[in-house]
């Protein structure tokens, strides 16, 4: 736990969800500045919390054994990129430390966010809801309509999202998750947003709340994407993916489309 940003007095007492919830934050070594405003941020709610020391893009190099890349250019259809490998794989050891922990829950972080003040509350609101979810998003830098399901507080609910939502920064999982992150999710096959988002291929459900608790809007210039755009992309054919994605989004919304309406209709 990296609770160490201000004296143990000054300190809020430790929240109950974290007796049920491992968080994780995942941060560059080159990036002090952003772990300690973090560390400020989850103090401040009482969040006992994991540094995860990222994989720097910076310092791989290819081929590596964590990455697929003959799937990642039949499904993504760009060069390899080191950046997204190391994103990628910092996900996947948050879920492998979870899994090695006794926790029910985990809440992965990356370290460019904004929380609403009710965070915790909500937090505690959504176990109580552990049922209805094996991922629930906090977070998305996409704008697509997301369809309410079921009251959370006061001012938030859980809801489903038929069209494709990019960005990982924050989200809570259960331990079935974690395995399908650790598991059925390497090699890395796609940018880890894009993998993370067709849960519904392995039988997972996900959820988002609504409205978003958590924004990556505090630092948009985020080391991540400025180490991909500093590396040349470039497409390789891209009509060569459209089947695969064509296909992808048609599975999305159909077996997402049959869980709201079973969720409405059972409500």
């Amino acid at each position: 736990m990296n609770m160490r940003t201000a004296p143990a007095a000054l300190m809020p007492a430790l929240h109950p969800v974290s007796l049920r919830v491992n968080t994780y934050l995942i941060n560059l070594d080159r990036a002090p500045l952003r772990r300690f405003r973090m560390e400020r941020l989850l103090a401040s709610f009482g969040l006992a919390f994991e540094r995860v020391a990222a994989v720097d893009g910076a310092g791989l190099s290819l081929p590596h054994p964590g990455f697929d890349e003959a799937a990642y250019l039949s499904r993504h259809g760009r060069r390899p990129n080191p950046f997204e490998i190391g994103c990628y794989l910092s996900h996947v050891e948050c879920a492998k430390r979870f899994l090695g922990s006794h926790a029910e829950f985990a809440l992965i972080l990356e370290d460019d966010l904004d929380f609403d003040d009710d965070l915790a509350e909500l937090l505690e609101a959504a176990l109580e809801h552990q049922a209805r979810w094996d991922i629930l998003r906090l977070s998305t830098v996409s704008s697509g309509k997301k369809h309410k399901v079921e009251p959370l507080t006061a001012s938030r609910s859980l809801a489903i999202a038929l069209t494709r939502e990019k960005g990982s920064g924050a989200y809570l999982i259960n331990r079935k998750a974690a395995g399908w992150i650790a598991d059925m999710l390497m090699p890395m096959r796609l940018p880890y947003d894009l993998a993370f988002d067709l849960e519904f291929d392995d039988g997972l459900s996900a959820c988002f709340v609504d409205p978003l608790p958590v924004s990556q809007r505090a630092d948009p210039c985020s080391q991540i994407q400025a180490g991909l755009s500093t590396y040349r992309l470039g497409r390789r054919r891209p009509w060569s993916v459209l089947p695969y994605r064509t296909a992808a989004e048609v599975r999305r919304f159909a077996r997402r489309f049959r869980r709201l309406a079973a969720w409405r209709v059972s409500g």
